[in-house]
């Protein structure tokens, strides 16, 4: 099946407070370079960027970003033409394969799957500022990107939301709001997502390591 990489780059990136995301450098290029190479095997790559920016980058579709996430993904996925499709936040930078290939396999079988690891940490209500209950974190999962789905699924999903006016800050819970449901693989801690000013040291540090 031809798989289509939907990478969302049109975000502001308010709470690192360096412009658009996207365009973040980090071990010497930007985020979305990273992510272009990490999916570089891709049968087709979508990219949905902010008004005025343009990318020279051969194969490469591009497509206007939306207002939110959620526009974004809806562009890409109308301008995509896989069978299956794989949504990256592109603050994800370090991609690995083994565990892309995990969710593809997934998606195949199933037709809907995201990646997602332990939560690793105790976990806590707060409570007026207070350490409150604790959670039983075994049943609880960090989700990470890419999230997979056979197109006419998540096109559908997409559909439904804006006819609805619905909003998610995810294509998972898109597609869970059809009843459909997706799949848990196994994620990997190497793919963090650059949220904050300090998740960019620690990028740093694992680029150093990825060239080599």
């Amino acid at each position: 099946m031809k798989v289509s990489v939907l990478l969302p780059a049109a975000g502001s990136g308010q709470r690192i407070g360096r412009g658009p995301k996207a365009f973040i450098e980090v071990g010497g290029k930007t985020l979305l370079q990273w992510a272009l190479e990490g999916f570089a095997w891709a049968d087709e790559i979508v990219v949905a960027l902010p008004f005025g920016h343009h990318l020279d980058v051969p194969g490469l579709k591009a497509v206007l970003g939306g207002q939110t996430r959620q526009q974004s993904v809806f562009n890409m996925v109308q301008a995509a033409t896989g069978e299956i499709v794989l949504v990256h936040d592109v603050a994800r930078p370090f991609v690995v394969r083994e565990a892309v290939e995990r969710l593809l396999c997934e998606v195949r079988r199933s037709g809907a799957a995201t990646l997602a690891v332990p939560v690793p940490d105790t976990l806590v209500q707060e409570q007026q500022r207070q350490y409150g209950a604790v959670i039983p974190r075994e049943h609880y999962r960090l989700v990470q990107t890419p999230q997979g789905f056979r197109r006419e699924l998540l096109w559908k999903a997409h559909l439904e939301a804006q006819a609805e006016g619905l909003e998610f800050t995810d294509d998972a819970q898109l597609v869970r709001s059809l009843g459909h449901p997706v799949a848990l693989v196994e994620g990997d801690r190497r793919m963090f997502k650059v949220t904050y000013p300090e998740d960019l040291i620690l990028a740093e540090g694992l680029a150093r390591t990825w060239k080599s």
